[in-house]
């Protein structure tokens, strides 16, 4: 995960060899995905946003003055999925009528009802736990990408941890 040879694609493709970028894309996608659903909770829209993501990616890689390429990537991505959401009409549809997800999910009730639980946090707290959990992101980074003090990322991530455990106890703790 983090320090994986990943990072040092992204330090490839920021030095302007864009040779690696499908290398980026596969090793990216999902983590990025992940985010990006947990903030829209649409899958169309997260696919569109990340499809947005790897445009810019491509056409403009940060500068090789960035410190961390990775946490880069995703605040662009956060950003993203947060001004989508913010448009006008982006959610047009009442929440259960706007799930989208595939078919296959449904079939896994683990994954069915990790997704319950993680719909049942705020967005502040699922994006944080995506940042950490499918990101592989530091609690400072995920502070510095959501312009939020580290304590309150590490209080919101306790309290949603504590929230999905209740919720996957069947209220048991």
């Amino acid at each position: 995960m983090p320090g994986s040879g990943r990072d040092s694609c992204l330090a490839t493709l920021i030095s302007g060899d864009k040779t690696v970028f499908d290398e980026v894309y596969r090793e990216f996608k999902v983590p990025i995905f992940t985010v990006i659903y947990r903030i829209t909770r649409d899958r169309m829209l997260a696919e569109d946003v990340l499809h947005d993501v790897f445009v810019k990616l491509y056409k403009a890689p940060p500068s090789s003055q960035i410190k961390n390429p990775r946490a880069w990537l995703f605040r662009m991505a956060r950003n993203l999925a947060i001004d989508s959401v913010r448009k006008p009409g982006s959610s047009a549809l009442p929440e259960d009528m706007a799930d989208n997800r595939a078919p296959m999910e449904d079939t896994v009730i683990d994954a069915a009802d990790v997704e319950t639980a993680l719909r049942r946090l705020t967005r502040e707290e699922s994006e944080i736990v995506s940042l950490h959990l499918n990101a592989g992101l530091k609690f400072r980074e995920i502070a510095e990408i959501t312009n939020t003090p580290l304590g309150t990322v590490l209080w919101r991530y306790r309290k949603a941890i504590g929230a999905l455990r209740d919720h996957l106890n069947g209220g048991l703790s």
